[in-house]
């Protein structure tokens, strides 16, 4: 199944869990859902922004979740921060809400899923590193020319920017850009299918479009990106 850093089907877990608690006051998380942000506001908040790789993660699982853990990624492209591309840092996430920061653990088989990332320092451990309250990650594939496009649409954070202005139909030639059938709902499927979004591709389908990794960066205002 795709894997996103934030699950739909997670956050259909998070809703049953809490449902008999819930009271009538809104859930800061589902606020926090619904709040768009630009690059550059995720960038000025972040401390660090950077193409990352995931190479290994060690989370608890609650009922095939992961609820709680570590998740360790090589920075490939340093945008904002003041260690150096090859670094692995800890990225930590604990329970079950609307933006969390979860990542696909791979198989010694197979490489890590890429993304852009955005981040805070942890301010209960200075060695790690927390999403922000929007979210932590774009993901990222490799083309056919061996560049690096933001997957379009993207998901895992609401972003403000009009991306669909630089979106192009892109080759990719990555795995994690291909779905299995099951991997959307019947009608995210269609949709997608109906804007040529996907195509089908062997058994399942492809994702087209994309957001050049350059282009999304060039929207991000240098102010944001400099160190405190």
């Amino acid at each position: 199944m795709e894997a996103r850093v934030l699950t739909i089907t997670s956050l259909i877990f998070f809703s049953t869990l809490t449902q008999a608690s819930e009271s009538t006051s809104p859930d800061p998380s589902a606020v926090q859902s619904r709040t768009a942000v630009s690059l550059t506001e995720l960038s000025r908040n972040a401390d660090i922004v950077a193409l990352a790789q995931v190479k290994d993660t060690d989370y608890i699982y609650t009922r095939s979740f992961p609820s709680g853990g570590s998740a360790f990624l090589k920075i490939l492209i340093a945008y904002k921060t003041n260690l150096p591309a090859g670094e692995i840092i800890e990225v930590y996430e604990k329970g079950l809400h609307a933006n969390e920061c979860y990542f696909e653990n791979p198989t010694v088989f197979e490489e890590g899923r890429r993304y852009m990332v955005f981040l805070r320092i942890d301010p209960e451990d200075s060695g790690r590193y927390r999403a922000l309250p929007e979210g932590c990650a774009l993901e990222v594939f490799v083309t056919a020319q061996n560049r690096y496009a933001l997957k379009y649409p993207v998901d895992g954070i609401k972003i403000t920017d009009k991306l669909d202005r630089w979106a192009k139909e892109i080759d990719y030639h990555d795995n994690y850009a291909l779905l299995a059938e099951d991997d959307l709902s019947p009608p995210e499927r269609n949709k997608l299918l109906a804007e040529n979004l996907i195509v089908s591709y062997q058994d399942g389908y492809k994702f087209t479009h994309g957001v050049d990794l350059t282009t999304a960066r060039s929207q991000i205002g240098e102010e944001a990106l400099k160190r405190p």
